[in-house]
Formats: structure tokens, sequence, C-alpha cells
């Protein structure tokens, strides 16, 4: 089987910065056609300007949890380049959550920011790529999904109790949508990672610096990892290499799991 995504069409959300932009940019160096989609639209003109409405490259600003912008989204990336073939679900929020005040809405927030933009994206997308399958005499495989969760659905903190029960939550939703999607030939996988450092990782360190040696101290591979080194993960999810490869959440993370949770609050 091939690593190969040249030619493929796929979405990529959160893809204004951080890990999203990283998995947008290896795709489209690996000759896939790619719609970076955020609800930060300078950041995506600062990032893409030059590049946008190049022969591989478009990009869509809007909020994902509006139902009209997912549609719009759809309709964008048909117009552009006809079909879609992968989807990596990138957006995603880190905040943190008082676990013991009643009138705290972290976990609503996150719940609609990460979990349902996420499900209702996947849905639609996979509507189209059933169509799709319609329209082709071929019996392949008609897609891949892949979504971006995180260590912290088995290794909590306090405060990142909302965090934590949102990304449990998208991991099981990893795992119902492959079964259900699978008669359809849509495989739906997942990378959940710690020790990467991510756009809200990037944040947090700088406001907190003692973070970053503790972190490091708690992952065997003793580093934070670059947002490129996930890419690579994210194009084998995304290629026919993991054709028979389905509901599975993949961790990395340089061995952080491993151990003990860390003391800091981050991820």
């Amino acid at each position: 089987m091939s690593f190969s995504i040249s030619g493929k069409t796929a979405i990529v959300t959160g893809a204004a910065s951080g890990i999203g932009l990283a998995i947008g940019k290896q795709f489209a160096d690996a000759g896939a056609n790619v719609m970076f989609a955020d609800m930060h639209e300078a950041q995506l003109v600062d990032e893409l300007g030059e590049q946008a409405d190049e022969s591989n490259i478009r990009y869509f600003a809007g909020d994902l949890r509006e139902r009209l912008t997912i549609a719009n989204l759809l309709s964008a990336t048909i117009d552009a380049f006809d079909d879609i073939d992968i989807l990596v679900n990138g957006a995603r929020q880190v905040v943190a959550t008082d676990a013991l005040d009643p009138q705290d809405e972290t976990l609503d927030q996150l719940l609609n920011q990460s979990l349902l933009p996420t499900v209702r994206l996947s849905q639609q997308v996979a509507k189209r790529m059933i169509k799709q399958g319609e329209e082709r005499e071929d019996d392949g495989p008609l897609g891949s999904i892949i979504n971006l969760s995180s260590i912290a659905a088995r290794r909590t903190h306090p405060e990142l109790m909302a965090y934590s029960v949102a990304s449990a939550a998208l991991d099981q939703a990893t795992r119902s949508l492959a079964v259900a999607l699978a008669p359809h030939r849509i495989r739906v996988n997942s990378i959940a990672f710690g020790s990467v450092m991510s756009a809200s990782m990037q944040v947090t360190l700088k406001e907190n610096r003692s973070f970053r040696h503790d972190i490091e101290a708690h992952t065997p591979l003793g580093r934070v990892a670059s947002p490129t080194e996930l890419t690579e993960t994210a194009q084998y999810l995304a290629s026919d290499a993991s054709g028979f490869m389905t509901g599975q959440v993949l961790t990395l993370d340089g061995g952080r799991t491993l151990l003990d949770p860390v003391s800091a609050p981050m991820h």
C-alpha cells in the first residue's frame, strides 16, 4: 500500500495555526488539494494569503458551530475541487475548568466547540463521500476521517476536567462513527496526542514557563514534539496504507501516558 494522498481532496479544520496548519501544509506538499478551514480569517490570510487560490490550496473562514457554516464549507470545497476524500477535524480548544463551580460553563463550551461540530461535519462529509461512491464504478475505499484528540481523555487534571470529558467523548464518537460508516467504505480514526507543541500549548507555556520542564521530565523521550511530527501520522491515516484500520485512537505522546500524570494542567 502507498502513503500517497496525491490528487485527493482534504478539508482540515483548525487550520489557521498549530497542528491543523501543519497537517494542511503537509497534505498540500504531498500533492493533495486542501481546504484550510478556521474561524480566524486574519490568521488564514497571514498564513496562506500568497498561496491561496493556487492549484491545490484554498481557505474558508467560518464558525463551524453554525450548521449553515458547515454546509457552506462543503459547498466551497466541492466548488473548488469537486470531491472530498479526507476530513481532518483539527478544531479544538483548551480551557481551564473550575470542577467545583456549578456555574462553570466550560463543559458546555468545549462540547459545543470541539465535539458537536466534529460530529456534524463528519456526518455531512460522509454523506458526500457516499454520494461520490454511488457515482463511481470501483469498490475501493471512499474516504478517511481523522479526529485530533488528546491524552487528556485518559490522563487528566482537575483544571482540565471539561477538556478531558470532551476528549473522551470525541474518542467514543470516533469509534461509533467508524462502525456506522464502515459498510460505506469510510474509515474513521483519531490521533490522541500529548507533549506536542500545539497552538494552545504555545500560549500556555509563554504564560507558565515552568510547565515545559514538568512536561519534558514526564515524557520518556524527554522533549516536546513539533507540530510537524504529528503530520506523518495524519498522512498515514489519510492514505491507503491504513486501509484496514478504522475506529482506532492512536497515541502520539513520546511515551508520556506510560508514566504517572504530570502535575501541570497542560497536555
